[in-house]
């Protein structure tokens, strides 16, 4: 502990201490930098839980750095080296791909909890690339491979730790290297899995199959799976198995987003005390506003956050209408959120390939314009760490006051999407972005209805979770109006390659 114990509060110390006595109990002592063979049999299931500024990632960074440093290997989702008796792994998991990608721009190399139970079918001529760079073995001669190519892709790998990225930039593409996905069918190690929050029992069923031992770190205060009737996943654990964290770290001290956050669990905070709270703290610091309308340039990359449905739809509406988008079309740069995979259980093999490339429920991607084939459309999945491919694209366009949502094209089978310029807070948990709008009236309405969703007034869950999606800033939209664009639509931002990377256009 004694580098560690420099850089952790007290409560994290402690959290780190206890830790560490469960992954010695499994063979790996951090303390010395031991490690024993796996042991069939033993299981340990723990849990971190603390508040958004309580220091949940810090500490999960430096068990990882300190796993890594006692010899495991990190099991990424893009590549995994030759297994053997004696090998011991770790793999640090999210729900989502903009969840992971928040750890992996602090360091930690996690990826989704989906991928992780698909892995990637490699080229046996390329896998030596893979196994020269995660393994350390020798350099391998590869036809049509320069010295200066696979020196690029060293370089890459050493600052980014993704394989498919260092093949990438040794200028080659993913057809030509993975050739396919398989389901996971043996269990890992260790396994850490942060925004637990967000699992419902079955997910935290799997994952408890999958690793004999596993950390999950949870924030509490969020809202539950819409499945658990309020409860998380972790609840049932017993007490002994779970870790609070409840100092607020000292970066964070002065953080007017996180003072917000942590003054809806006053139980005598009313909703009209809390708005007079923000607005004071918009008048004292600028990374709070008190916003008399939503910003429609913000929509395109971080969507409105709302309670309502209607809300939801309405706001899509009117972004398009500003926007001048067709009925018909989407225009390059319209953001959208993937609603699932529709496709027959024949079409197995291709539901893997789309969902192990970031596809998957809740996805966040911006739309690039149409793919080659009808009902095609070119993607970039943000928080994916290969963001851009084309599939088969079924996009409903929802409407005010009708039923049915408007389909402006779609092929007969593939990835479905809604819009994704505003989302229900409850779908927004496990991501963030640095700038946020919370749709105020929303709240005002759940707390006029007085729900309560496990011991909490249903409007302080809902600001919390809304409220600790934001990095940087924070808008609190007290009025329904909607600003004019600045700007069209773009795309430039995401470096669209010139040529389109498929996936599915390629069978």
């Amino acid at each position: 502990m004694s580098l560690t114990a420099l850089t952790l509060s007290h409560d994290q110390a402690d959290a780190f201490d206890q830790i560490t006595t469960v992954l010695k109990g499994a063979g790996i002592d951090l303390g010395d930098n031991l490690l024993m063979p796996p042991q069939s049999g033993k299981t340990s299931v723990v849990a971190v839980m603390g508040k958004a500024g309580s220091g949940k990632t810090l500490l999960l960074a430096e068990l990882v750095k300190s796993l890594e440093e006692a010899g495991l290997a990190i099991v990424s989702g893009d590549y995994e080296g030759k297994k053997t008796k004696d090998r011991r792994t770790l793999a640090v998991l999210a729900p989502t791909n903009k969840a992971a990608s928040v750890l992996r721009m602090r360091g930690v190399p996690a990826t989704t909890i989906h991928r992780i139970l698909y892995s990637p079918v490699y080229d046996p001529e390329y896998e030596k690339i893979a196994e020269w760079l995660a393994e350390k073995g020798e350099k391998p001669e590869i036809e049509g491979l320069t010295e200066e190519a696979l020196a690029r892709a060293f370089a890459f790998y050493q600052l980014h730790k993704s394989i498919p990225g260092a093949l990438a930039a040794a200028g080659l593409r993913g057809s030509d290297f993975i050739t396919g996905w398989k389901r996971r069918d043996e269990a890992l190690d260790v396994g850490f899995v942060d925004e637990a929050s967000m699992l419902d029992d079955k997910q935290f069923d799997d994952l408890k199959e999958i690793f004999p031992t596993l950390v999950v770190f949870g924030d509490p205060a969020q809202l539950a799976p819409v499945n658990q009737s309020g409860s998380m996943a972790f609840d049932k654990l017993p007490e002994k198995s779970k870790f609070k964290l409840s100092r607020i770290h000292r970066q964070e001290a002065d953080n007017p987003i996180l003072d917000l956050a942590h003054a809806l669990a006053d139980p005598q905070m009313g909703f009209e005390d809390f708005e007079r709270l923000v607005e004071q703290k918009a008048r004292e610091d600028d990374r709070v506003v008190w916003a008399q309308r939503v910003e429609v340039d913000l929509m395109a990359r971080s969507p409105v956050l709302v309670w309502r449905n209607a809300t939801r739809i309405r706001l899509i509406h009117a972004f398009r209408r500003v926007h001048g988008a067709p009925e018909d079309a989407l225009l390059a740069g319209e953001p959208l959120i993937c609603d699932g995979i529709e496709l027959p259980l024949k079409h197995r093999k291709k539901r893997l390939d789309l969902e192990a490339r970031g596809l998957i429920k809740g996805a966040q991607v911006v739309y690039l314009g149409p793919g080659r084939k009808p009902g095609f459309s070119r993607l970039h999945v943000l928080g994916a760490e290969d963001p851009q491919v084309s599939a088969a694209s079924i996009v409903k366009i929802e409407l005010p006051d009708e039923e049915e949502p408007f389909i402006p094209f779609a092929a007969r089978m593939g990835a479905a999407f809604l819009h994704g310029s505003a989302v229900t807070i409850h779908k927004a948990q496990g991501s963030q972005w640095e700038q946020v709008q919370v749709f105020a009236p929303d709240l005002y309405a759940a707390a006029r209805m007085g729900r309560v969703e496990a011991g909490q007034p249903l409007w302080k869950r809902l600001a919390y979770v809304a409220i600790t999606r934001a990095q940087e800033r924070l808008l609190w939209v007290v009025r329904n109006r909607l600003s004019k664009p600045t700007a069209p639509l773009r795309v430039d931002d995401l470096k669209v390659p010139a040529a389109p990377l498929t996936l599915e256009e390629q069978t």
